[in-house]
């Protein structure tokens, strides 16, 4: 499970910002309280949506996560010597090349809270530091920085095999990942909890992989729960196909009732929602059985809002989410804040908000900070502007900018 996520210099997320799953104790109907190690309690949320106006770093927050986790899988079997560190700094301050860039996660893992960051310079790790909580008290088994003589130190000796991680670790390369590359018996439980974790959906990339991943599933445990979530959509759908194209490939053919029966479309045929939600439930699925974090970038693109709601209910709900899977989701469809009825879909606690400054950094911060009203319908408030977050746009002000620049043009024309 993920507890938080802080993050700085990395894409449009200048200085440090913290995401938090952390719930309010005792007022939160969302939040599922969860045993630590040593006898403590956390109340974690199921599910985060990140809202925001266009190009204010949603998406962002999103692959900063991912940045993180390819560093953890890659950066001692990929990252060749020469080529220093991958990473993508603030690129509208040029202060941001020479300054590194900060990733840390706090999680449990196996009921065990763990505090793991790093700092990324160009050419090599800056710094990397792993906390335990095994009883309830910080134990420090890693703390790594370049600028002292002695790199590594080692509080406690708890890490087995210290000498040897150290000899195969290479300046741009993190300890966890040679750690997990190499099957560490103590430090692999949490590079394999990165490698599980923090997937990424996006409607713009490996749509056509998720399709073959769902697809494939068809033929596995989760079939018939991915044939009820089409059927329950209300798609017109029936049932599923997967037969040969012709070529020795398989394709999927969704049945359909029609006034003669049941009628199978090529996959082509159907609608881009229809394909969308199609490409979703197999990765969706995936995570609520591996009681996994999902990363969803623009939850509601091609998706029906009501789509998008049943989505945010089945990580809410304990039976269809038993293995405490988790959601972080972007979108632009403030409907997904309230029930058709008018209640809240979600938790201002779940609620985070993206904004940008006169410098073009984004600002996360949670909708609590705003301290809306125990009553107060989200949607409208959000929509008229009242937690920031929204474009800076008067209506009617795009027209007036064309049909301006328009004239404009015009009497350059005439002039010329």
């Amino acid at each position: 499970m993920l507890l938080r996520f802080r993050v700085a210099n990395v894409r449009s997320l200048r200085d440090e910002q913290e995401l938090s799953f952390v719930g309010p104790e005792g007022d939160s109907t969302a939040a599922r309280t969860v045993e630590l190690a040593g006898g403590r309690r956390v109340a974690v949320l199921p599910l985060i949506g990140i809202f925001g106006a266009n190009a204010s770093g949603k998406s962002n927050v999103l692959t900063a996560l991912v940045d993180m986790r390819a560093a953890v899988l890659n950066s001692y079997a990929r990252w060749a010597s020469y080529e220093g560190t991958s990473r993508t700094v603030f690129a509208l301050d040029p202060k941001g090349i020479g300054e590194p860039s900060f990733f840390e996660v706090d999680l449990l893992v196996d009921g065990v809270r763990w505090t793991y960051g790093f700092e990324l310079a160009s050419t090599r790790v800056e710094a990397e530091w792993l906390h335990s909580y095994p009883r309830g008290h910080r134990q420090v088994w890693l703390d790594r920085d370049a600028s002292r003589t002695e790199v590594y130190e080692w509080p406690g000796a708890r890490v087995k095999d210290r000498a040897q991680l150290v000899r195969r670790t290479r300046p741009n390369a993190l300890l966890l990942s040679t750690a997990g590359t190499d099957n560490h018996p103590q430090l692999s439980p949490l590079f394999h909890w990165f490698r599980r974790n923090l997937w990424l959906i996006s409607p713009e990339e490996e749509r056509p992989q998720r399709e073959a991943f769902t697809r494939q599933e068809l033929s596995g445990a989760r079939a018939r729960r991915i044939e009820e979530l089409l059927r329950v959509a209300d798609l017109g759908i029936t049932g599923t196909q997967v037969v040969d194209d012709g070529t020795g490939r398989t394709t999927v053919k969704l049945t359909h009732r029609s006034a003669t029966g049941e009628t199978a479309l090529d996959w082509q045929t159907e609608s881009l929602g229809t394909r969308s939600w199609f490409a979703l439930l197999g990765p969706l699925l995936l995570a609520l059985d591996e009681g996994a974090v999902l990363l969803v970038d623009e939850l509601d693109a091609s998706l029906h809002p009501r789509f998008a709601a049943e989505v945010v209910r089945l990580f809410h709900d304990p039976y269809a989410n038993p293995n405490g899977a988790q959601l972080v989701f972007t979108s632009h469809d403030p409907s997904v804040l309230t029930t058709p009825s008018g209640g809240r879909l979600l938790e201002p606690g779940q609620v985070w908000l993206t904004e940008k400054d006169k410098d073009g950094a984004t600002e996360l911060y949670p909708l609590t900070a705003a301290s809306p009203g125990e009553d107060e319908d989200l949607m409208k408030s959000y929509l008229a502007g009242a937690f920031g977050a929204v474009p800076s746009l008067m209506e009617g002000q795009i027209a007036r900018r064309l049909l301006t620049t328009h004239a404009v043009a015009q009497n350059e024309s005439e002039r010329a």
